[in-house]
C-alpha cells in the first residue's frame, strides 16, 4: 500500500485542518477552511457557512490522534471515530483523481465525507508506518502537527522553517559549547602575564 497522490490529500488535509484550528497561530475562519480543502484536492465550492463548525470539531477531534505516542492509543481513538463516522465505501471516477475510493455515501455532506476520507486515510497510514511518521513537530515552542507521506519517512518538523530553524539553532549550540566549556583564558593583570 502507498500513502501518495490521491490518499495523501487525505492525510495532508487532516494536517492542515489541525493546524488551522488548533495551534497558536491557526486560521479557521470560513475562508482558510474552504483553503485547506481547495489546497487539498477536496470539493472546495461544495463549502457552506454552516459547514465551518463541523470542520472545526473534526480538527479539535483529530489532535489528540498527532499527540499519540503510543500505537495502542492512536488505534483506539481511529477505532473509536470509525464507529462514529459511518462509512459506505465505494469506488468513484472523476478528474484529476482517476478511479479512486470514497468512503462517505454520494450523498453525504462535504464535512461527512471529509470526515470520513481524512479517518480513513490517516488509519491507512498508521497500518502502514505505525506512527513514525506522525506527531506534533519537534521545534522548540511549535505546535504545528506534521505527517510525512515521503518515501524516506524521517520527517519531524511541520515545515522547512521549523526544521531549519532548529537545525541552526543546533549548529550554534555545538560551536558554542566548546568555548563555554574551556577555561578561562587569564586577563591582562594576571600572574604569567
Amino acid at each position: 500500500m502507498r500513502i501518495t497522490g490521491y490518499k495523501s490529500h487525505g492525510v495532508a488535509a487532516a494536517v492542515a485542518l489541525v493546524n488551522a484550528v488548533t495551534t497558536r497561530d491557526g486560521d479557521d475562519s470560513e475562508d482558510a477552511l474552504r483553503a485547506v480543502l481547495r489546497d487539498n484536492g477536496f470539493f472546495w465550492h461544495h463549502f457552506e457557512p454552516r459547514d465551518a463548525e463541523p470542520f472545526r470539531r473534526w480538527g479539535r477531534t483529530l489532535r489528540p490522534f498527532f499527540e499519540a505516542t503510543e500505537l495502542e492509543q492512536a488505534v483506539a481513538l481511529l477505532n473509536e471515530l470509525m464507529m462514529e463516522v459511518p462509512m459506505h465505501p465505494h469506488l468513484a471516477d472523476h478528474d484529476p483523481h482517476g478511479l479512486h475510493i470514497h468512503y462517505a455515501p454520494p450523498s453525504a455532506r462535504l464535512p461527512h465525507r471529509f470526515r470520513a476520507t481524512t479517518l480513513m486515510n490517516l488509519s491507512e497510514l498508521v497500518v502502514e508506518h505505525g506512527l513514525s511518521r506522525t506527531g506534533v513537530c519537534a521545534a522548540p515552542g511549535c505546535d504545528r502537527v506534521y505527517a510525512d507521506t515521503s518515501r524516506a519517512g524521517r520527517r519531524r518538523f511541520c515545515s522547512e522553517n521549523c526544521a531549519n530553524r532548529t537545525n541552526v539553532a543546533a549548529f550554534r549550540a555545538r560551536r558554542r559549547a566548546p568555548r563555554d566549556a574551556s577555561p578561562e583564558a587569564p586577563g591582562p593583570g594576571a600572574p604569567g602575564n
